[in-house]
């Protein structure tokens, strides 16, 4: 980022903090994508709430963005396993904010496995946790009731702009991959497993490429959303992927497991849009699958009389381009900031949601800061 549009970033972020408050001294511990404009971000939250650590996403490290903030903040690496045991994890968090009031910021549910015992064992208090996606949203929804204070941007029309941002960057990605190897999308036929929010831009993306469509998703509900839009659906995972040159996994849930990769087309290309633990059973193909690395991004997998390509091996593949979706971001940046400080407020346990008041305001600020017409005065 240029130096001014850093300027004006921090500017945004102090105005959206000058409109929080929380009770007392709150620390907090940090997931996100460190991504370039995040030191902007983490460097806002430390405006409610003291960092103990950030633990960045391991697949959306951008080094100079990494540089900065371990200039300021204690940065940890982040893994699922360390977070999957309960013991390992409390011990984390003592080291980090033993005895301390803690908000835990959240993408991708990672502290969801062990929040019960954090809350029970912890030598402070967890006040809340913040959590920023879909996927993750829903892994905070399997705990039945929480046992503290949840707040979720997942579904907040302020992320709106990103999710459909996101999905024409996913096809951007996905395509540049493909023009490596001489390939291109257009006149090609694509599926789209999963038509949630990702999975409704992308499809509506690839269509505006003049790529034939065909959606499958196991919500007869969205299968029907996906139909009324002019979308191919079928009621058959394995009809959808023998006929498609291109797969695009949105679900956050596992959309391929071992036995569906059989049914793939010679010579598909395979995109996902979150990380390959949660999307693509690849590792039970280790031993079936041959796996040749066709260039930095892209690896053909086959065996006698198949094959198929995963590009980004099986992780997000528009953070290889940045995953940029513009100035968007920061309209659910803030409201994180808003969920933050509304968690750290001694909030009831249970699911929350910021308010439609302090989203306006966000989107108001957001508005005065990067709408360069001014037209919403």
């Amino acid at each position: 980022m240029e130096n001014f549009e850093v300027a004006r970033l921090d500017r945004y972020f102090r105005h959206i903090a000058e409109q929080l408050t929380t009770s007392g001294k709150l620390c907090t511990l940090v997931i996100t994508h460190l991504l370039a404009e995040r030191p902007s971000f983490v460097r806002a939250v430390a405006r409610l709430a003291e960092v103990r650590a950030v633990l960045p996403k391991p697949k959306s490290i951008h080094p100079g963005a990494l540089e900065v903030v371990e200039q300021t903040f204690t940065v940890d690496t982040l893994t699922r396993q360390q977070f999957a045991e309960e013991d390992a994890a409390l011990a984390y968090l003592e080291e980090r904010a033993g005895g301390q009031p803690v908000v835990l910021l959240d993408v991708g549910g990672y502290f969801a496995p062990v929040l019960p015992a954090l809350c029970e064992g912890f030598s402070g208090q967890i006040r809340g946790v913040v959590e920023d996606t879909e996927n993750g949203h829903r892994r905070y929804l399997e705990l039945g009731e929480p046992p503290c204070p949840v707040y979720s941007v997942a579904r907040s029309p302020l992320k709106q702009p990103e999710d459909h941002l996101v999905g024409q960057s996913v096809v951007f990605s996905t395509e540049a991959l493909m023009r490596s190897r001489g390939d291109i999308l257009p006149g090609r036929t694509a599926t789209v497993i999963g038509f949630g929010k990702l999975g409704n831009s992308i499809a509506r993306t690839l269509h505006a490429k003049g790529v034939r469509v065909t959606v499958f998703d196991a919500d007869p509900i969205r299968a029907t959303q996906a139909l009324a839009q002019g979308f191919r659906v079928t009621v058959s995972r394995a009809d959808a992927l023998r006929s498609a040159g291109v797969v695009m996994c949105a679900t956050g849930n596992l959309a391929l497991r071992h036995d569906d990769f059989t049914q793939l087309a010679n010579g598909a290309y395979l995109a996902s849009v979150t990380s390959s633990e949660d999307e693509l059973e690849l590792d039970a193909l280790t031993g079936l699958y041959t796996q040749t690395r066709v260039s930095e991004h892209l690896t053909r997998y086959d065996t006698v009389g198949h094959y198929f390509y995963v590009l980004a091996g099986g992780n997000a593949v528009n953070f290889l381009h940045g995953a940029s979706v513009g100035a968007f971001i920061f309209l659910v940046q803030a409201e994180i900031l808003a969920a933050l400080s509304l968690a750290g407020s001694d909030a009831e346990p249970g699911y929350h949601e910021v308010p439609d008041e302090h989203r306006r305001r966000i989107a108001d600020t957001w508005l005065a800061h990067f709408n360069h017409t001014g037209t919403h005065r």
